[in-house]
């Protein structure tokens, strides 16, 4: 088969299991009423959880008189300024660990500490439903990746004591993107410590989200940093930024900048980006913003029982409806389109096949109409779909 075969080949398999993914062009700030195509939009799949994605505007423009567009390097050459370091303090200082450090994306956290870490000979025991990025950095190191049933510590467990003489390093979400469940993280460590492992988390979902002035889900569990050594952070979903952060101790914050290759050889982010980001590090800590954002989960949820829509289980923003076959997930995402509503349907590889979804997600900056407006026309859709 030449190249051309196999492009053509897969792409068309793509259209022909409803699996095709389309861009859609946004034509104003991110935010719940938004523009996209030309088209007025609630917006319902945004991973902005406190709304901060539109604010900051300001600092960003007076960090950008500084700082200007481009950071020129690496941050290992030149491109580290005052702005990154004053974010890695706050950031670190915010989640209880002695040091944070930046990357550009949390993709690029992912890969590059999993990889940095593990080697070959060593094991990555990590959740089946784990974000794709923290799967390729198992793979990128070369260590041997084995993956643990869902949320099934027991089945961990077994694993661990299979023999292995390299180390151990056991990976999870906190809350998982696509399904919205909080792992038992405090259960995770106290495994981890039993078997003396390492334990990291990815609390890209969690951060700003869970706890205290959104502190994460380490203070949020009661547990401290030696519990969680390795702790990974966005700055692209409830701070309403772009970046990540790896947190932990002195020594594993030395080792990734030494070690980590995503972090090492990229130019680093902007520096009026991450100047600009301390604007909404403020506002994130108001604890409000987390009780309206409470308060529509609820308010959702109560809503969808009471009209027997298909929630899955889940307290988190991200409000999954399992619809199961990819065509109608994807046939009840155009419909609420055309009703105004952008919700984006989730399929495979990115869920296991047979379990297509709507995946919702709610933000503080939503009110309680705009919440109703999407129940009922899920409600009529769904029930369409049924007749």
């Amino acid at each position: 088969m030449s190249w051309n075969q196999r492009i053509t080949s897969a792409l068309q398999q793509r259209r022909d299991q409803d699996l095709w993914r389309t861009r859609r062009t946004l034509g104003s700030s991110q935010g719940v009423d938004i523009v996209v195509d030309g088209q007025s939009l609630l917006n319902f799949c945004s991973n902005d959880y406190l709304g901060l994605a539109s604010q900051g505007g300001d600092d960003l423009a007076a960090a950008a008189q500084q700082w200007a567009s481009g950071s020129g390097a690496s941050h290992l050459v030149c491109g580290h300024s005052q702005a990154h370091h004053d974010l890695e303090d706050a950031l670190a200082e915010h989640t209880g660990y002695p040091r944070a450090l930046l990357f550009s994306t949390g993709y690029m956290a992912n890969v590059g500490a999993i990889s940095a870490l593990a080697q070959r000979g060593d094991r990555v025991l990590q959740d089946k439903l784990n974000h794709a990025s923290l799967l390729d950095g198992a793979i990128l190191s070369r260590a041997d990746l084995k993956r643990y049933r869902h949320a099934d510590c027991d089945h961990l467990k077994q694993l661990l004591r299979s023999e292995h003489k390299g180390e151990t390093l056991i990976v999870s979400d906190s809350i998982f993107s696509m399904d919205g469940d909080l792992a038992d993280v405090p259960q995770l460590a106290a495994i981890s410590k039993a078997h003396d492992a390492l334990l990291m988390i990815d609390d890209a979902h969690g951060f700003g989200v869970l706890g205290d002035h959104g502190c994460g889900v380490t203070k949020a569990s009661g547990l401290t940093p030696g519990d969680v050594p390795v702790y990974v952070g966005t700055l692209g979903k409830a701070l309403g930024g772009y970046g990540a952060f790896v947190a932990g101790s002195e020594d594993l914050i030395d080792y990734l900048t030494q070690f980590a290759r995503s972090y090492i050889y990229t130019t680093a982010m902007p520096a009026a980006v991450a100047q600009g980001m301390l604007g909404n590090f403020e506002r994130l800590q108001d604890n409000r913003l987390r009780d309206a954002l409470n308060q529509h989960i609820a308010h959702f949820r109560a809503g969808a029982r009471e009209r027997n829509l298909p929630l899955m289980p889940s307290d988190s923003p991200v409000q999954p409806l399992l619809i199961g076959d990819s065509g109608r997930a994807q046939a009840l995402s155009q419909a609420l389109y055309q009703r105004g509503i952008w919700v984006s349907a989730i399929r495979p590889p990115t869920v296991p096949q047979g379990s297509a979804r709507l995946r919702i997600t709610l933000t503080s900056a939503h009110t309680t109409e705009q919440i109703d407006r999407l129940l009922d026309a899920l409600a009529d859709l769904i029930q369409e779909q049924a007749v």
